[in-house]
């Protein structure tokens, strides 16, 4: 089952035809007849098929969730849920109503979410294993001889884990009534490269002959992930749809055969056993790429290699006019590994985790950076410019023709001899006054 799968779910339906009206159809998929299984039905917002007995205990096979944008604001369903399926989240209210006496556990439905939350927020590897995948949908409207239904097509949403609940006070739109709710912050995770379901995990989780272990067999990557490793592993789990703009590593590096592969080559072969001078290069070369894009950009000076907390070097690029302009601090960070190899997604956070507000920051690599810290540095918006080894080795080669006669060799040296005096203890902030 495919994420955007537009699905039939129709009362009548059987669990023996693949489709029904000419769409597949959900009961075939969810509970195939040949199994025996009963129907895991979507009549309330929040669904759940009994508990399963496996050999190591009982578990909840998965909770389903259907969502109906189109009952959004009326008395049976006051409430907005979000689905933001590109970023992997979606916001989701539970189902108490103005009307409904209690707390938000008295509904059957918030009863079973709350009862999966202390799963998804296992600390152990056991707990998650025991944690019931949300398996989200919602209705959709289609159109049939020339009018438009609302009822019986759902669209499936993709399988979640509950990143965060809360206890929220909701008001109805139509009575002006305030009434306590659970309000949900789920992470849709990743369905691999084909962005789907395989359903022969949740056949599996409704096993009572198989173990909470065993039913990870067909699971999702990212959900077993997720499992074994917990909340930490949420940012790499969580679907995104890549932008246009993440480069896969081969458009990040030289065209093979190119004179900026060799530059590249000579450029790591050099700084083998003194990656500590590779920071000066990679200052120099930061400088460089922010001025050909037009920015007025000073080279401040490098960090002392021991505690430098994820900062190799600083600089300073000035905005606006020479009359009226506001500086702005630069921090750098300098890798210089294998080019073959790529910057993970954690290497990147170092440096974000050391920008305050107005600051930006460089990354320079003689690598490429993966796909997911590509990703996060796009979705989350972060001002990080990642400079990989194609840029690097066009860059070393232009300053070395500009500066040195072409003679490679001597803009490396230029570096070692030149790292012991631009390294100070200075404070970032200090640029700002330089």
């Amino acid at each position: 089952m495919f994420i955007h799968d537009e699905l039939r779910y129709a009362r009548k339906a059987n669990q023996i035809d693949v489709e029904h009206d000419g769409i597949l159809n959900y009961h075939w998929l969810m509970s195939p007849g040949d199994l025996g299984r009963p129907m895991v039905m979507l009549e309330a917002g929040i669904n759940s098929p009994a508990q399963v007995a496996g050999p190591d205990g009982s578990r909840r096979a998965l909770i389903a969730i259907r969502s109906s944008p189109w009952k959004a604001g009326h008395e049976t369903n006051p409430w907005h849920d979000e689905f933001d399926l590109d970023h992997g989240h979606v916001r989701y209210f539970g189902d108490h109503k103005p009307g409904t006496v209690g707390l938000p556990g008295a509904t059957k439905g918030n009863r079973l979410l709350l009862e999966a939350a202390q799963f998804h927020a296992g600390t152990s590897r056991d707990e998650r294993l025991l944690a019931p995948p949300l398996l989200l949908f919602r209705s959709v409207t289609v159109h049939r001889a020339g009018r438009a239904v609302v009822k019986g097509h759902v669209e499936f949403c993709g399988a979640a884990i509950i990143e965060r609940l809360e206890h929220v006070v909701q008001r109805d739109p139509e009575t002006g009534r305030s009434f306590p709710n659970l309000a949900l912050d789920l992470a849709v995770v990743s369905g691999g490269e084909f962005d789907g379901l395989d359903l022969r995990w949740i056949d599996d989780r409704r096993d009572p002959g198989l173990t909470a272990e065993q039913t990870l067999r067909h699971a999702p990557e990212a959900w077993a992930r997720w499992v074994k490793q917990g909340r930490i592993a949420l940012p790499g789990v969580r679907r995104r749809v890549l932008a246009s703009s993440v480069r896969s590593s081969k458009e990040q590096q030289p065209p093979l055969g190119s004179p900026e592969e060799e530059v590249l080559q000579h450029v790591y072969s050099f700084y083998d056993g003194r990656k500590h001078a590779f920071e000066l290069l990679a200052s120099r070369v930061a400088a460089e790429v922010l001025r050909e894009s037009g920015a007025r950009y000073k080279e401040g000076w490098l960090s002392r290699s021991s505690g430098d907390g994820g900062v190799d070097f600083i600089g300073r690029i000035d905005l606006g006019s020479l009359a009226a302009s506001t500086p702005v601090v630069v921090l750098g960070q300098a890798k210089c590994i294998l080019p073959t190899s790529s910057i993970s997604p954690e290497q990147v956070a170092r440096v974000v985790a050391r920008l305050r507000r107005g600051w930006i920051g460089v990354y320079v690599t003689s690598g490429s950076f993966s796909r997911q810290a590509q990703i996060e540095i796009i979705d989350d918006q972060y001002p990080v410019v990642l400079i990989s080894g194609g840029t690097l080795a066009t860059t070393v080669r232009q300053l070395a023709q500009a500066n040195y006669d072409g003679d490679l060799s001597a803009l490396l040296e230029s570096t070692v001899d030149g790292y012991g005096s631009a390294v100070t203890h200075r404070r970032p902030e200090e640029v700002l006054s330089m």
